[in-house]
């Protein structure tokens, strides 16, 4: 099998959530799943699509604010790596209950940071302390480190596909590049596929649109 690797490298933070969300779009057209790295042009919060925009103004400093299109809680990206992973409604990925494809995803992190000689375990059941704070706690099989959370994701899975974006906050300091490797890596070992690059133009210039008309309105972030 053949999976599609992106790496967007920083950009503004509208952009990022519109282009995962094209991805996820055009994912059976696209036909294979797709691993994207991405970055933030300025510290940011994302929160997720149920959440009250109220709440989350209050409970973070970091603006923008930016509504996902999955669920979960507030995501803090000043320090942070982000990713995401879209997969084809023919896909096994997309066929998994919420709970395995998190525990699968979380997996393949654990194994890329074990190439670094770091280790990590995902946690066997949930601790929560704040609601709506992604970091704050965690949820059973969010990826740990010495007890710490350091790695997250949240999910929006329809006929379309599936959509998991990922935070991950590096437990020591290490070159983002070598782990993007490694992830890489884990994944041909793994899961037995082989690497293309994904052709992008045209789903870059849909994203910039849907950025222009959805995620930089303040109508669609403070819906609710």
């Amino acid at each position: 099998m053949n999976w599609l690797f992106l790496n967007s490298g920083k950009c503004e933070s509208a952009f990022n959530m519109a282009l995962d969300e094209t991805l996820l779009e055009n994912i059976s057209q696209i036909g294979k799943p797709v691993l994207r790295f991405y970055g933030w042009h300025e510290p940011a919060a994302t929160f997720g699509y149920f959440q009250k925009f109220s709440e989350v103004a209050n409970a973070t400093h970091l603006r923008p604010l930016i509504r996902r299109p999955t669920g979960g809680g507030i995501v803090p990206h000043d320090a942070d790596w982000t990713y995401s992973f879209i997969a084809p409604p023919h896909y096994e990925w997309h066929s998994l209950k919420a709970e395995e494809s998190y525990r699968r995803i979380h997996e393949w992190i654990r194994d890329a940071f074990a190439k670094s000689k770091i280790e990590t375990e995902l946690a066997p059941h949930a601790k929560k302390t704040l609601p709506g704070q992604c970091f704050v706690g965690h949820e059973k099989f969010d990826l740990l480190w010495h007890g710490k959370k350091i790695a997250g994701a949240a999910q929006r899975r329809n006929k379309l596909g599936l959509l998991i974006q990922g935070s991950i906050q590096p437990p020591v300091k290490m070159e983002r590049t070598a782990f993007e490797n490694a992830m890489l890596v884990v994944a041909m070992e793994n899961f037995k596929i082989k690497w293309e690059t994904l052709s992008q133009d045209d789903i870059l210039l849909s994203a910039e649109e849907l950025a222009r008309q959805k995620y930089s309105q303040n109508d669609y972030n403070q819906k609710r």
